[in-house]
């Protein structure tokens, strides 16, 4: 197995350094962050405050290197593994994946870069609130591009497959638009239902209950987080928030008009129930050659239907799709 060094020790780079551990890979980890630093080497693990040194040895041993840093700082960081690891096998967890791309090509052109995504987190932050089970279950996006190399890619895919995700293979430009309707313009609505329900003063927050809790969740990650995640995916979450916005508004003018609710409620109910029905579908096999002159084509195919890689066998990615 192939070792890994973790740039950024929060969350999910915490999680990472724990979870690549676990399953036997060498594995080291470098953060700006010195408490997170000193936490994760009062655990036991490699950790350190040095990410030049963390990267020369990722490049001394031709490990997989991992950006686990927030969107503003992905390009400083790529410059560091310009200089002391420019041929790396290079992969990040960042939640916005076009912007990411246009760095690597721009500071690190000569790194072997598989953008990834794992979709799974928390709204606690920092290296004590990782979780070396984390990534259980969990979709994890690999990114597939016109000049992705296909063995880079199976070499991210095995992490993701080790540390217990099945991956997604998508484009950058797919997974933006993706996430921007099922992660980014989430958060966005959780932070105007909070807003909306600390507005009410002590009564409406004392009879706050389970609906509010849930809908309103992730309104308590860092905000410095989410706003990476959502200014960052500018360019996707525009149009999504447009077609959010739209049916509020039609929503807001039914219930003004004719007192009625039943066209916003009945779609939103099929919407749960179309995920529901989704995950309990039988999924029928899929193998794809990563060797096929048309591999990319079809890995690409196979995530635009929602299908995942769920094992790798020497060059043949094994997977499903409902």
């Amino acid at each position: 197995m192939r070792d890994v060094c973790v740039i950024g020790l929060g969350l999910i780079g915490g999680s990472l350094l724990r979870a690549a551990s676990a399953v036997g890979r060498a594995a080291w980890g470098a953060t700006a962050s010195e408490a997170d630093a000193a936490a994760a080497s009062a655990d036991g693990f490699d950790a350190s405050t040095d990410v030049a040194a963390a990267l020369r040895r990722a490049g001394e041993q031709d490990a997989l290197v991992v950006l686990a840093v927030p969107l503003p700082v992905v390009g400083e960081v790529l410059r560091e593994v310009g200089k002391h690891a420019p041929g790396c096998l290079l992969t990040d967890v960042t939640s916005v994946k076009a912007p990411v791309l246009a760095s690597v090509r721009s500071f690190a052109p000569d790194a072997r870069f598989v953008g990834g995504h794992p979709m799974a987190g928390t709204a606690e932050s920092g290296w004590r609130a990782g979780n070396p089970a984390l990534f259980g279950g969990a979709a994890w996006v690999a990114c597939v591009e016109d000049d992705t190399d296909l063995a880079a890619w199976a070499e991210v895919a095995r992490l993701a497959l080790d540390v217990g995700s099945h991956v997604v293979p998508l484009t950058a430009a797919a997974h933006d638009e993706a996430v921007a309707r099922i992660s980014h313009l989430p958060h966005l609505l959780a932070a105007v239902l909070a807003t909306v329900g600390a507005e009410g003063g002590p009564v409406a927050l004392a009879l706050a209950a389970s609906s509010y809790a849930d809908g309103t969740r992730v309104a308590g990650t860092r905000p410095e987080l989410v706003r990476a995640m959502t200014e960052g995916n500018r360019e996707a979450l525009l149009p999504v928030l447009d077609e959010a916005l739209g049916r509020l508004g039609a929503m807001r003018g039914s219930l003004a008009s004719t007192g009625g609710l039943a066209a916003t409620i009945n779609a939103g109910h099929e919407g749960a129930q179309a995920l529901a029905e989704w995950r309990a579908q039988t999924p029928a096999g899929v193998r794809v050659s990563l060797t096929a002159p048309d591999a990319r084509d079809g890995l690409r195919a196979l995530g635009a239907r929602g299908g995942r890689i769920t094992a790798i066998t020497e060059d043949v990615a094994i997977g499903e799709v409902a």
